[in-house]
């Protein structure tokens, strides 16, 4: 995976919720194309770097074997749109639904504490007709999980700890 919307995974229950932060930074590329010398996140960046942690819940669920990925957004809501350089966004996910075909996640993103969107995602997990299609290489979605400390605090459903499948 190229871009990478949150930078630590801080809360991780197996098949139930997720946190994650981001901290916006001037050294991001994108901050300086959106709106010249007002440099701010998109929306749909923001919405992205949720779609990532619930997307790494619902991958982890399925034992890291099917392709994850966003199929709808059926409802989201921005109260505060202006993320800034030096803010900090914490996303949270919890899973609604989790079945063989995907997945509904209900998702919030605050801004330094402050409640700035809401809504829900919908997942589909890719069948075995795109198995040979290169959405992600094998072992990607376990690298990122790895990169952004998700087995540091991964707990599985009983409270247990979940370890990197390959150590």
């Amino acid at each position: 995976m190229h871009w990478f919307w949150i930078d630590r995974i801080t809360v991780f229950e197996s098949q139930k919720r997720a946190e994650s932060v981001k901290m916006v930074t001037l050294a991001e590329d994108h901050l300086h194309d959106h709106f010249r010398f007002v440099p701010m996140m998109p929306g749909s960046l923001i919405i992205e770097g949720i779609a990532q942690t619930a997307g790494l819940l619902l991958h982890e669920a399925k034992g890291y074997k099917e392709k994850v990925v966003l199929a709808k957004i059926p409802k989201f809501t921005f109260h505060h749109v202006d993320v800034r350089p030096g803010d900090a966004l914490n996303y949270k996910v919890q899973l609604e639904t989790f079945s063989e075909a995907g997945g509904v996640a209900s998702a919030w993103a605050y801004r330094n504490g402050e409640l700035i969107a809401e809504g829900e995602l919908m997942f589909a997990h890719l069948g075995s007709e795109f198995s040979d299609q290169s959405l992600f290489a094998d072992g990607d979605m376990v690298q990122m999980m790895r990169l952004l400390r998700v087995f540091e605090v991964a707990v599985a459903a009983d409270g247990s700890k979940i370890c990197d499948p390959e150590q």
